[in-house]
């Protein structure tokens, strides 16, 4: 293990930071009277803290201040804090220095044989998003040590996950799914795990990851450190801990002037919607002053992407994110939303978490939450490291009971939302909507590329949900139709029968000598080109007039047969009695 400097006792108070590096430098730190405490004085490496004043980030969150000190003398930790407060910094920073890397050699503070090529840290997350930006932040964090920071999640082609464990890789960070595919198939070696980390460990246990988790942690080596973060802990979580996890202390963070369940710089509002109404309220909300980026929760996949569609029609640069989109279209989304070619993200809960972009001044929920547990995710998205942010909450009339039991929960004193609609006076008053607002946005103002100005990355996407779903996959469909080539097999032959038996198609007859006139020639050209009509009958049939001798008999045979009157079919076909 890398020595460490010296750890500063931690200053009592709240202190600014960016989960985000990419933070800008007003956002870095935050004054408490006199007192100004860093990174630096915490302990970290100096080529990490030079990583992150790089970036704009000096001073830590209560979480990263609380636990740093703890976490660095290698004890297993409990962390829990608000959303959007600093967890990813809280327990990357003390993971990034249990590895060993070649920079710490030529430092003087390793061994060359402590160098390995198997990863040495793991952090186990539930979705492919957060995976995404966990990895983010590790890598800024880990830039001037150059530390190897890999994202294994599904929903991706294995060969490159496989190709960079073999080039090798010093931290890990996977969906539980595809770590266990790769540790089975013997790709990814856990034997070197120094750290372990389970970040929203309540979501993963929600998601039925928990025996997954279960046998990830039993591949790893018993001596190590195990550290356990997340805005919620419940039971299941607590009881998660007390298996696997060695005397940990238990870090609960909050500022003294934030005693609520959401960050106390979030303006939130609740009303009672008409579901028909819906889209128009929020077409107008989007409208509002001094309104940034959006992110607008539905509870179902179908309802995500088809207000995502609605929206474009009405002018706004819109994305989505669920579960139906195959991974490539879900990350063009979010690329599109972080370089601000797409204003507004239509996403599902699998948004929820992990979505860490900076200007997200408005969380609409399309639908009310579960509970309270996705209410305090879904409105985290805002109001981030210390922004404002407004969350708007649009309640149908059969939500209400679950909307007061969630308001009860949280305390959030929004039991009875007002009845709203998109004409209602009070809802321009609350949310700074113009006068004379509608719901499609003014031609004037569609100044943002699109979704469609950022480029799908082929990522060689497994499973049949691969292309675009959603709006783009009826034109997929579309383009398969036209690549498909056209049919040349000859079309199947039906046999013809008559009261069970084959009937055999008779050749045409040829004329009966050369002298015969034009005339008759063309009429028995005619009958052979022309089809022949079947004849329905009840009770008799016409004889079949034969033209080839050989077809004769077998054609009288069956004439007798049908000339016989039918008889009613049942189901046993019992034999015909006779007479």
């Amino acid at each position: 293990m890398v020595p460490r400097h010296p750890a500063a006792s931690p200053a009592a108070g709240c202190v600014r930071h960016g989960e985000d590096p990419r933070r800008s430098p007003r956002s870095a730190s935050h004054r408490r009277g006199s007192t100004l405490t860093t990174f630096r004085e915490l302990g970290i490496l100096p080529e990490t803290a030079e990583a992150l004043e790089a970036v704009g980030i000096t001073s830590p969150f209560p979480i990263q201040e609380q636990t740093l000190p703890v976490a660095l003398a290698g004890s297993d930790v409990i962390g829990q804090a608000k959303t959007g407060t600093g967890k990813t910094l809280g327990f990357g920073l003390p993971l990034l220095e249990r590895v060993t890397v070649p920079a710490d050699v030529e430092a003087g503070r390793a061994q060359p044989e402590q160098l390995t090529d198997a990863p040495q840290a793991l952090v186990v997350v539930p979705t492919r998003e957060l995976c995404t930006q966990v990895t983010n932040d590790l890598q800024t964090a880990g830039k001037v040590r150059n530390v190897r920071v890999l994202a294994i999640y599904g929903g991706r082609a294995y060969e490159p996950q496989v190709e960079a464990l073999k080039k090798g890789v010093d931290v890990v960070v996977g969906t539980p799914g595809r770590l266990l595919d790769l540790a089975g198939q013997r790709k990814l070696d856990l034997s070197k795990i120094r750290g372990l980390v389970l970040d929203e460990a309540d979501e993963m246990l929600d998601l039925g990851f928990l025996p997954d988790v279960e046998k990830i942690i039993n591949m790893l080596p018993v001596k190590r450190q195990t550290m356990l973060f997340s805005a919620t802990m419940p039971g299941a979580v607590i009881g998660l801990a007390r298996r696997y996890m060695s005397q940990p202390t238990h870090i609960r963070a909050s500022t003294p002037d934030d005693t609520g369940a959401t960050v106390a710089n979030i303006a939130q509002h609740a009303y009672r919607a008409h579901s028909m109404d819906k889209p128009e309220m929020v077409a107008r909300i989007l409208q509002a002053e001094g309104r940034g980026l959006a992110m607008i929760f539905c509870r179902t996949k179908r309802t995500a992407a088809d207000i995502a569609e609605q929206l474009e029609r009405r002018g706004f640069a819109s994305g989505a994110v669920h579960g139906d989109l195959g991974q490539g279209a879900r990350e063009q989304a979010l690329r599109a939303f972080r370089n601000g070619k797409v204003d507004v993200l239509v996403c599902t809960d699998v948004a929820a978490r992990g979505i860490d972009v900076e200007g997200v001044t408005h969380v609409i929920n399309y639908q009310s939450p579960e509970d309270e547990k996705t209410y305090l995710h879904r409105v985290g998205r805002t109001g981030r490291a210390g922004a404002k942010g407004i969350a708007i909450t649009l309640v149908d009339w059969d939500d209400i009971p679950r909307w007061q039991l969630i308001n009860k929960a949280l305390d959030l004193g929004l039991s009875d939302p007002a009845e709203t609609y998109s004409t209602s006076a009070h809802l321009y008053e609350d949310l700074s909507i113009p006068e004379g607002t509608k719901g499609v946005l003014p031609r004037a103002e569609r100044t943002r590329a699109g979704l469609r100005a950022e480029q799908v990355e082929d990522l060689g996407e497994t499973g049949a949900k691969g292309g675009r779903g959603g709006r783009g996959g009826r034109r997929d469909a579309e383009a398969a139709e036209e690549e498909r080539p056209k049919r040349t097999r000859a079309p199947r032959q039906r046999r013809r029968t008559r009261g069970g038996a084959a009937v055999e198609a008779s050749a045409p007859a040829a004329p009966a000598a050369p002298s015969a006139s034009d005339e008759a020639s063309d009429e028995s050209g005619a009958a052979a080109r022309a089809p022949r009509r079947r004849r329905r009958t009840r009770g008799a049939v016409a004889p079949v007039e034969a033209s080839a001798a050989p077809a004769a008999e077998a054609a009288a045979s069956v004439d007798e047969a049908a000339a016989k009157p039918r008889r009613r079919r049942t189901r046993a076909r019992k034999p015909a009695a006779e007479g």
